[in-house]
């Protein structure tokens, strides 16, 4: 017998399961709303705990800790509840939300372990803060992310390519930066039959090279790393303008994307079979399984 006649052969377990999963995993119906509501405010506040946790007038405070395992509790219950509404824990355990509701839990266990070092990777939490689109997905907080993510997916390979090619040009540039800077002012002299360091150039190796070529081709420009020979200073100029326009070269991939993507009117059900969102109003399966919703 499958998971799912097992799961619908159990009557009063069922309406519970369905019922917790409905609160949980989905923000359609008023409880399911307040639940992500809660669940927000908890991160921010536990986020917020976190860094007062590293501030040197409040790390030993008791009520730092005891808030911070107050936190770590709910959080522990809730990921326990999500594993036992699903009708395959597996598929929720291993995905992206999976993966990120435990790492929000175990920081502040690794503490018994490790000691205060860990604290800080409870921050981790804030990456659970992008549920705040699941709330707002009758509106257009969601059809927007959505749009643009679906955008960068459907543009990889062209992003691919593109930094492929960047690469290449900052590997050869940064190369090339290094020869001419060595041999404009290099940074060894003999003198009296000995090889001495001199103030010479920044460009010490060819991964240095590739540093100053990465930081000027985004036009950041941090200053440590720059050519002093006027060879050096033309290259630098070339790269800088040669960044300038390439910038805008993802940016019009993903607008390609979004201006052909059609918009689709979605719910925030989820599917408990493979834990996936993004259904249209009126499905009744599961596009991406094929179950009953």
């Amino acid at each position: 017998m499958s998971d799912q006649n097992n799961f619908a052969s159990e009557s009063g377990q069922q309406t519970t399961r369905e019922k917790i999963h409905e609160i949980i995993f989905e923000a359609d119906t008023p409880l399911g709303a307040i639940f992500d509501i809660g669940l927000l405010i908890a991160i921010v506040a536990s986020v917020i705990i976190t860094c007062l946790a590293t501030v040197e007038e409040y790390k030993d405070e008791t009520w730092i800790n005891s808030l911070s395992w107050v936190f770590t509790a709910f959080f522990t219950v809730e990921y326990l509840l999500r594993i036992y509404c699903v009708r395959k824990p597996w598929n929720y355990i291993f995905s992206f939300w999976g993966m990120i509701d435990l790492l929000s839990v175990l920081p502040d266990y690794f503490l018994l372990f490790f000691g205060h070092h860990t604290r800080a990777f409870s921050v981790i939490r804030s990456l659970r803060l992008l549920r705040v689109f699941r709330i707002f997905k009758m509106g257009w907080f969601q059809s927007e992310a959505d749009d643009l993510g679906g955008a960068v997916w459907r543009a990889r390979a062209k992003i691919i390519v593109f930094l492929t090619v960047v690469m290449i040009i900052v590997t050869v540039t940064g190369t090339l930066m290094f020869e001419i800077e060595n041999i404009c002012r290099p940074n060894f002299e003999m003198q009296d039959g000995v090889l001495v360091k001199v103030a010479g150039n920044d460009f010490d190796s060819i991964p240095e090279g590739i540093y100053w070529a990465v930081v000027t081709m985004t036009t950041v420009g941090f200053g440590d790393t720059v050519p002093k020979s006027p060879p050096g200073k033309f290259l630098s100029s070339v790269l800088i303008l040669l960044g300038y326009s390439l910038i805008i070269v993802p940016t019009g991939f993903v607008s390609a994307e979004i201006i052909e993507s059609r918009r689709k009117q979605i719910t925030t059900r989820s599917c408990s079979e493979c834990i996936t969102e993004g259904h249209d109003l009126d499905a009744k399966y599961c596009k991406y399984c094929s179950a009953e919703l």
